[in-house]
């Protein structure tokens, strides 16, 4: 948890990447022969499959191209499939695609956590080795979760911003994903104990999902603020929904009035900064999670990567921590008008 966002270029595009498949199938991937593999005596590349909750989103966008890195380094097949929009039964069916395809490994982010473990748990059962980032699946359905910050981290950072925009009191709305990913309810339960710890007399008055979609967060947002009048903070938990809040508050004409925090891109949010609508972006390194996912990934198949493990190397992006199955990539950072220009992702 050492690690904070670099100023490196290695952040400065979010350049689209290209999926590979089966030899059975056109690779447009890296295809240069993974280390340890072998069929009929002649080195065969590893494939690994890498499911977002939706393929269009800037955030997975991002985690892809690290992703697609990864795989030029290792010399792996890397697949990139997932619905457009989040959608629990479109990403079993992907797994299950997977299944039948016989891929070495599956990397998912889960938009449900029970709902996509049976497909992982099956995964497993014929041989595939799975891990998940961004957002877990159940802990018997992967080997290692990637986790870009715990959700005391993401929570404690979020709530101590709330609290110091609003001086400890007063009303604020939380606008999330989904109500059923793992991970937005560990990072809402880690946000209520600060809340309830530290800042008594900050009040959730509001908990709308978006379906990770900005246009639905603008509207959870302006109802919100019809139907909540004393609401002084919006707090968005996905990347779609703190632009999408910020258009809110600046239609509404409460720009000053209403402040906006949240977990997004700095790309996606530079314009509500700089004009005062957003205060704080919060965020990691979304290229290296996608980076680091996909080391785990090889590392794990290649049978490098072993329960038990306390730390795990990835190639030029250093060695990592593993707290129990849980890879650690770094710490939350803070985005604000002040360092907001430093980045281009």
């Amino acid at each position: 948890m050492k690690r904070l966002l670099s100023l490196g270029p290695v952040l400065l595009s979010l350049a689209v990447v290209l999926s590979g498949c089966k030899p059975s199938a056109p690779d447009s991937g890296s295809t240069a022969p993974a280390a340890g593999s072998t069929s009929g005596g002649v080195p065969k590349p590893l494939t690994v499959a890498f499911l977002p909750k939706s393929k269009g989103n800037a955030y997975f966008i991002a985690a892809r191209q690290g992703a697609e890195q990864a795989a030029k380094e290792l010399g792996i097949k890397l697949l990139f499939d997932g619905p457009t929009e989040p959608d629990p039964a479109k990403q079993n069916e992907i797994v299950e695609t997977w299944i039948t395809r016989g891929v070495d490994v599956i990397a998912a982010a889960c938009e449900n956590r029970e709902g996509i473990s049976t497909a992982l748990r099956k995964a497993q059962a014929h041989g595939i080795k799975v891990v998940t980032f961004d957002a877990d699946a159940l802990p018997e359905a992967r080997s290692f979760f990637v986790n870009q910050a715990t959700p005391e981290g993401i929570g404690n950072a979020l709530t101590d911003e709330a609290a110091r925009l609003l001086q400890g009191s007063g009303e604020y709305a939380i606008i999330t994903a989904s109500l059923t990913a793992g991970n937005m309810i560990e990072w809402q339960k880690a946000i209520e104990k600060r809340n309830a710890e530290k800042y008594p007399n900050l009040k959730r008055v509001a908990l709308r999902p978006c379906d990770d979609l900005k246009d639905k967060a603008f509207a959870e947002a302006t109802a919100i603020l019809n139907a909540n009048p004393n609401v002084k903070l919006l707090m968005a938990i996905c990347s779609p929904a703190v632009p999408g809040a910020a258009e809110a508050v600046k239609q509404a004409g409460r720009v000053g009035q209403v402040k906006v925090i949240g977990l997004g891109l700095p790309n996606e949010n530079k314009r509500y900064v700089k004009e005062g609508v957003t205060d704080t972006v919060i965020l990691w390194r979304v290229v290296d999670l996608g980076r680091l996912t996909i080391h785990v990934a090889a590392a794990l198949a290649r049978g490098e990567l072993k329960p038990g493990a306390t730390e795990v190397t990835a190639g030029a992006l250093g060695t990592f921590k593993i707290s129990g199955d849980n890879v650690l990539l770094g710490e939350p950072f803070k985005f604000t008008k002040d360092n907001i220009d430093q980045f281009d992702f």
